[in-house]
């Protein structure tokens, strides 16, 4: 009988050491910035040893923050895990880590906005070239590929439009042709454990742990798994960008992951139930829902994934008017509007087929009507149906 624990199983008991519980059930809270030293040597193991879970100075983290880098690094199958105070942080930090003046990165063109901006304005501020390319893309790739090409950088499912890259073809392409390259993945969608991105040859996985890792739209971390080819300089070059977290919050990201399995079922029963019957409407162009069939990249997401959480858009068959967009948003009783995802309620959003084409560096959007972008959170499935169907009422009764 193999050892392997089910991912259940991983989750209740990754990180609870009993050096990091001491008796409790959930880490212990540990602040500081200074950690005091009883002798000169005990000073000199906890300098050998500051990068390897020694008790050395705040910043380098104490029993709270390693709790979580432990868990987080056996849950994503890595070398190590290193914390910032928000996602965008961690897919920064991970990039910079990686690239000089000169260099080039190769990223998603339907990456998270402020990755492209990112990339768009410190980088080019820095001398470092940005290639954007379709998302959809295959061993294509390699027309973008460079030999100074240091990172390639993905997310899937897409932001916004929710496609599902090829990620085992990227990767495979991107080794043969240029192996210096590292591979980063954005992974907030997955949880970091519906898709298994370093087992699957990701260098990096990132999550915006405000979303599902939190689960209550309370805190803000970011977190980056590496492998051991990654993670020494990964970790390094972040903590001289001072990149760190409060023991408070990185208490809490890791009390969410004891009930993260639980609560991603919900999401992805809930989410299917809703996206299916969304499709059925005659309103809707399209869902894009990655379990969906009709949905960009379903047949990786169904070929690589062990599931699917609660986020996903739909597109109207109509743009809608801004007096009709407002009256549609404006009047809902159990989706709220609000930046973010992941947490207990939903959250609704709409954006403009021309404020979406404004934020694609390359490829051409394939529909025309709004945009409409959907959290499913922890209510009960047809009260948020019943919600959104009083949405299609109001906008029947204004033609």
């Amino acid at each position: 009988m193999s050892d392997k624990k089910n991912i259940e199983t991983t989750l209740i008991s990754a990180g609870r050491k009993p050096r990091y519980t001491q008796g409790a059930v959930n880490s212990v809270v540990q602040r500081a910035s200074s950690l005091v030293f009883s002798s000169v040597a005990e000073k000199k193991k906890a300098t050998a040893g500051r990068a390897k879970g020694e008790l050395f100075y705040g910043r380098r983290g104490t029993l709270t923050h390693f709790a979580l880098q432990d868990a987080m690094t056996e849950l994503e199958g890595g070398a190590g895990c290193v914390l910032y105070p928000c996602g965008a942080a961690a897919v920064a930090n991970a990039i910079l880590a990686f690239v000089s003046a000169g260099d080039h990165i190769l990223v998603s063109g339907s990456v998270y906005e402020p990755t492209q901006d990112f990339c768009s304005t410190i980088l080019k501020k820095l001398a470092v070239e940005t290639t954007f390319f379709p998302a959809q893309s295959g061993e294509e790739i390699a027309q973008w590929l460079r030999p100074e090409t240091r990172v390639v950088f993905l997310e899937s499912p897409s932001s916004i439009t929710m496609e599902v890259q090829d990620i085992p073809t990227l990767i495979a392409t991107v080794r043969r042709i240029a192996p210096q390259a590292v591979i980063i993945l954005d992974n907030t969608w997955a949880a970091g454990i519906l898709f298994n991105a370093l087992e699957a040859g990701v260098d990096i996985s990132i999550q915006a742990g405000t979303k599902y890792l939190v689960g209550h739209s309370d805190a803000m971390i970011g977190t980056a798994v590496a492998n051991a080819r990654c993670v020494e300089q990964l970790r390094e070059n972040s903590y001289l960008m001072g990149q760190m977290v409060d023991a408070d919050t990185a208490y809490v990201a890791a009390r969410g992951l004891r009930t993260l399995s639980v609560r991603l079922r919900q999401h992805e029963a809930a989410s299917i139930e809703i996206a299916t019957w969304l499709s059925q409407r005659d309103e809707v162009f399209r869902v894009n829902h990655p379990a969906l069939p009709q949905s960009p990249g379903h047949q990786f997401w169904k070929r690589d994934f062990s599931g699917s959480s609660g986020l996903f858009s739909f597109i109207l068959k109509e743009k809608l008017s801004p007096s009709a967009l407002a009256h549609y948003l404006d009047h809902f009783t159990h989706f709220s509007m609000a930046y973010s995802w992941g947490g207990f309620e939903s959250l609704i959003l709409a954006s403009q087929p021309e404020e979406i084409a404004a934020i694609r560096p390359v490829g051409e959007l394939d529909f025309t009507g709004t945009l409409i972008r959907l959290h499913i959170g922890l209510e009960h499935p047809q009260d948020l149906i019943a919600d959104l169907a009083r949405g299609f009422a109001r906008l029947k009764d204004l033609a």
